[in-house]
């Protein structure tokens, strides 16, 4: 058992100071106590609050971050931007993917994210051949992760077609692509990885409904459910105009609609950016038990939209956040970018407030740590007894933060900008960062510099 010491502490309760945590040898909170640093085996010099949830992620995309703001045409859109990363992406071997990933979570865990929800659909060799070990990539992640010390929620993607009513898929798409037998089959292979290790969980995605069919997913989803019964599942839709249309071509309903009428998402699903709801669909994702995935800064870069999030909220609906494309890796960009398009649809400030007891940045900050939690099906999102012990600890020391205590840290970390005030970073009670510092740190980097030099230059 391990010892903390916390001054001030954000707690399911609310705000509370001198508390020791005690974390149990798998990585869990077995008590929260009232206590003196004298109690604890470690000190804590700081402000302690959970660490955030990152519901959604492609690993492979931090590495294109600033290489596709020119325009390739009159109208750049997110279908250029994807044609752009499919030629991206023909060069990377796994060890690329794991230089990459590994790089990435450590900015992710120095950001305030202590898990990450990898939606990985980069399976095979650039050729479109398995490789010897089909699961080679998927093994890449689950290496930086470990590396890296982030909890993973692993999600392999189920990717058949290249749009809706089984669109022949495009050569550059060939890295992706499964059928039933096989995608089931690399859940086998991957399961027995997964039991014994308390920060991994595995899940699945079917890709989007332009990616696969309704036979697949009838297929495929009942087995998984076998084989994993109350494991995540996560899917892109409604994230861009075109795809709506294309949707309602297809099938005469709307993507969100279609997949109301056909499946009954619970509390295991995750609808993935979601954007274009109408009021129907809006009321029919609110009143059930999944939850949207939202990724504003990914959103915003690629033109998709503002999702309607508080009309939203107003019909009992849950989210979480992710960084997606990571062109940006901010708990605190994508909280704020949150609340700022609510604003800039409204004409009105502090939107997202609707407990008056609470700042906008903490209620934020509260609903996205429980959404996301929920989404990668972690309990975590609390310190509280039972509950991963991920959390992060704010720099009170900071000038940022200096004189502030409880939700105006909050607020003075999320609105005011992407400045580093995160001084230590926990997860599974298990230090990872260490007064801004990850200690595999320069050998993450520098194998990710080698990987950008060879794919790059």
């Amino acid at each position: 058992m391990e010892t903390f010491y916390c001054p001030q502490i954000l707690l399911p309760e609310g705000w509370a100071e001198n508390r020791v945590i005690e974390v149990d040898d798998e990585g869990s909170v077995s008590a929260v106590r009232q206590g003196i640093p004298a109690d604890a085996k470690t000190v804590i010099h700081g402000t302690v609050v959970p660490g955030m949830p990152n519901l959604h992620s492609h690993a492979f995309q931090r590495a294109m971050a600033g290489l596709t703001e020119s325009r390739t045409g009159t109208a750049d859109s997110f279908w250029s931007w994807r044609s752009r990363m499919f030629s991206f992406l023909e060069v990377l071997n796994p060890d690329d993917v794991e230089a990459i990933a590994s790089q990435l979570y450590i900015e992710m865990l120095k950001a305030g994210y202590t898990s990450v929800g990898e939606f990985h659909y980069l399976h095979h060799n650039p050729d479109g051949d398995a490789y010897e070990n089909p699961a080679e990539m998927s093994h890449k992640i689950l290496s930086a992760a470990e590396i890296s010390g982030i909890g993973l929620t692993h999600l392999p993607v189920l990717y058949c077609y290249g749009g809706f009513g089984a669109v022949e898929p495009s050569g550059k798409q060939r890295r992706f692509l499964h059928d039933a037998d096989t995608f089931l089959k690399l859940l086998e292979n991957l399961s027995p990885l997964f039991p014994g290790y308390p920060n991994r969980r595995l899940g699945m995605a079917p890709h989007s409904l332009r990616a696969v069919t309704p036979e697949l997913l009838n297929e495929v989803i009942p087995s998984f459910r076998v084989m994993l019964p109350e494991a995540p599942l996560h899917i892109h839709v409604a994230e861009q105009t075109t795809e709506v249309e294309d949707c309602l071509k297809w099938s005469g309903r709307r993507p969100v609609q279609w997949l109301f009428e056909n499946h009954e998402p619970d509390s295991c699903w995750c609808l993935v950016h979601a954007t274009h709801l109408d009021q129907g669909e809006r009321e029919a994702l609110g009143s059930s038990a999944a939850l949207v995935g939202l990724c504003p800064t990914t959103e915003a870069n690629l033109g998709d939209g503002f999702f309607p999030l508080q009309d939203f909220l107003g019909v009992g609906g849950s989210f979480g956040i992710g960084s997606d494309s990571h062109v940006s890796v901010s708990v605190s960009e994508e909280l704020r970018w949150l609340e700022y398009q609510q604003r800039l649809l409204v004409n009105q400030r502090n939107i997202l407030a609707v407990d008056s007891e609470k700042s906008t940045g903490r209620e934020l900050f509260d609903m996205a740590l429980r959404g996301g939690s929920r989404a990668l099906g972690r309990k975590a999102g609390d310190i509280a007894e039972g509950f991963r012990a991920d959390w992060v600890v704010l720099d009170t020391k900071h000038p940022l933060l200096y004189g502030k205590t409880g939700d105006s840290l909050l607020d003075s970390w999320i609105f005011s900008g992407n400045v580093p005030v995160i001084r230590d970073v926990y997860v599974g009670g298990r230090e990872v960062v260490s007064e801004g510092s990850h200690v595999e740190e320069d050998r993450i980097e520098e194998a990710f510099l080698q990987t950008m030099k060879r794919i790059l230059c």
